[in-house]
């Protein structure tokens, strides 16, 4: 597969054109941004981390019947992937109260919920990526109403998999961003990544934060709480 000129460049990732139109190279950065890229930095070895898991861990759902855009890893931090048109829309599904769901509605962080919560921005810089209902992702036409149950119905699957999955690792999966994208043909599937910038992973037995947390509040120990979770998920598939 040969690779040809940059196509996009965003906070966290490269995308490259192909040789075949409906397939590009996604490069994982090293680069860390926080609050819509207010906060900037580095955390080494992230792009790898994130590369390899977002790959074991699609390629996971897709055995569980979610489809996704992944097609082969390159190289450590390359991945070859369908080439999608992304739907406007950030997917956020929460199982326990924390970050800006317990700041906006008043909620202590780590209070467990009932049931999961599915939540939609509007993905779009500029406006801050505004909360939004289906109603007004329908009335701004960013997906259609078919579309949207698909991709609730998505969402959920991802959450019971990967729930699952990382409380074999002894990580409780406490929320999560997905992003979809729609094929040449329309049809709907995962995109973006699934990593520690991208969920909230806490060790079940002492609540230690081994995500992206680490580095928005400062706390320290940024790379070590990354190349701890890619440990356990690893530790995870050699024993399957």
């Amino acid at each position: 597969m040969e690779k040809r000129e940059q196509l996009y460049e965003g906070k966290a990732k490269q995308v490259y054109k192909t040789d075949d139109p409906q397939l590009l190279i996604v490069s994982y950065k090293d680069d860390a941004t926080a609050f819509n890229g207010l906060k900037k930095g580095t955390i080494t070895g992230k792009g790898v981390i994130n590369n390899q898991m977002s790959n074991r861990l699609m390629q996971r759902l897709e055995k569980g019947g979610v489809p996704t855009h992944y097609v082969q890893e390159l190289s450590d931090r390359e991945t070859l992937v369908k080439r999608v048109t992304i739907v406007p829309l950030e997917v956020i599904v929460r199982n326990i109260a924390a970050g800006s769901f317990s700041k906006r509605y008043g909620v202590e962080e780590g209070t467990p919920f009932a049931q999961p919560t599915v939540e939609y921005s509007y993905k779009n810089d500029d406006l801050g990526d505004p909360l939004l209902n289906s109603d007004h992702a329908l009335a701004l036409k960013l997906a259609t109403p078919e579309e949207l149950a698909l991709i609730r119905k998505y969402a959920l699957a991802v959450n019971e998999q990967l729930k699952a999955f990382w409380t074999s690792c002894n990580v409780t999966l406490v929320d999560f961003k997905l992003e979809f994208g729609r094929l040449e043909d329309g049809s709907i599937v995962l995109a973006d990544e699934i990593s520690p910038d991208t969920c909230r992973l806490w060790d079940s037995a002492t609540g230690e934060k081994l995500d992206k947390d680490r580095f928005r509040r400062d706390m320290g120990g940024v790379e070590d709480a990354y190349q701890e979770i890619m440990r356990r998920l690893t530790s995870h598939n050699e024993k399957e």
